[in-house]
């Protein structure tokens, strides 16, 4: 063999075992970085789908405490956002109506209670974890970092009860960062929904006032506001459900959306797919579904109402909080999450974006 053919072996020999070498090691770092991935997941083999078809209920366990979020799916469609001219106590910001494509999602059964909200904001499941002296896993320490409230000058709840029933007096901030936490805590992308995709859940595939049909002497059954309440929500899941299995869609506690409120956002032309008002200020934000202190017209499924700096009066701090409004009683919220996560740039654009920037003051 001349001294080239040797050469040109050895070459050879050397690029083989080099490739083999570095498949090797990007077989290893993926494998590694899958591991890394699955212990930032909290294994529920139920919420787990690739398709819609795919989709199931199920309940997605708050570790560290003996709570779950129970989530339901929405499949995906089209329907027309607000309510015809012809619809009784029709309020002319729910026009002009408009078919928008809704991707498939799960939705929060029932509305937010503050057993959950607190397991967060008083941080419960820190604590629990502490006090069993359980060390923290990759979860708890992403779990760990996200901000949590600045303690609240009076009790919140107004003493209406807490427990099961529903969390209220968060901003939209705070029903987002708690979004935030529920996302590091189970390793799956929560978020409030949107105005588009609030509507869509709670007609649940019907076209009439409200999701049981137009009579408004039905509400009874369905939900809790002015008429059937002594002055004060009540416990989650108490009514019977829409077609959909969500409760308390109406009444109850009016829920926060991600979108800024805009009275002629309707008529506006735009994006009719997975629609959203995208905010850039602070006042006003949309709130759907009605509460346990409005009348039934606020409670049908087109309704839209939107905060206000009065939602603040009682505050006492200045700065006024980021993260409460004294003065909003029948106002919390319910999360959802979609079945094809946005990536990075996606949620940073659109999904999680919102301005101005909040921050607490010492900061």
């Amino acid at each position: 063999m001349s001294l080239s053919s040797c050469r040109l072996c050895i070459a050879t020999g050397f690029l083989i075992l080099l490739v083999g070498f570095g498949s090797l090691l990007v077989q290893v770092v993926a494998e590694d970085g899958v591991t890394r991935k699955g212990e930032l997941v909290l294994s529920v083999p139920d919420a787990v789908a690739n398709s819609e078809a795919e989709m199931k209920a199920y309940s997605d366990p708050l570790e560290h405490t003996d709570l779950a979020v129970a989530m339901v799916p929405i499949p995906g469609g089209k329907f027309v956002m607000g309510s015809s001219e012809t619809e009784a106590d029709r309020n002319q910001d729910e026009g002009t109506t408009r078919e928008v494509e809704i991707s498939p999602f799960w939705m929060g059964k029932f509305e937010v209670t503050w057993d959950q909200y607190d397991a967060w904001r008083e941080e419960i499941d820190q604590l629990r974890r502490k006090l069993m002296s359980i060390k923290a896993g990759p979860r708890d320490v992403l779990v760990d970092g996200v901000s949590k409230p600045t303690e609240e000058y009076t009790d919140m709840s107004f003493g209406m009860g807490k427990g099961e029933f529903p969390a209220i007096c968060m901003t939209q901030h705070a029903a987002r960062v708690f979004c935030k936490w529920l996302s590091a805590k189970t390793g799956r992308y929560y978020r409030l929904p949107t105005e588009a995709e609030w509507e869509y859940a709670c007609r649940a595939g019907t076209k009439t006032a409200y999701s049981f049909g137009d009579d408004p002497a039905k509400l009874d059954q369905y939900a809790w506001f002015f008429e059937n309440t002594d002055e004060a929500y009540q416990p989650v899941g108490k009514k019977q459900p829409n077609p959909w299995g969500l409760y308390d869609m109406h009444g109850n506690v009016a829920e926060w959306v991600l979108d800024q409120y805009a009275s002629d956002y309707y008529s506006r032309a735009g994006n009719t797919v997975d629609p959203l008002n995208i905010p850039n200020k602070i006042f006003p934000r949309v709130v759907r579904g009605g509460g346990w202190d409005d009348d039934p017209e606020m409670l049908r499924s087109a309704a839209r109402n939107s905060s206000s700096e009065e939602w603040k009066d009682q505050d006492p701090q200045i700065p006024r909080s980021i993260w409460y409004h004294t003065d909003a009683l029948s106002v919390g919220f319910r999360v959802v999450r979609p079945l094809n996560e946005p990536s990075a740039v996606q949620k940073s654009s659109k999904w999680d974006k919102t301005a101005p920037e909040q921050k607490d003051p010492d900061d």
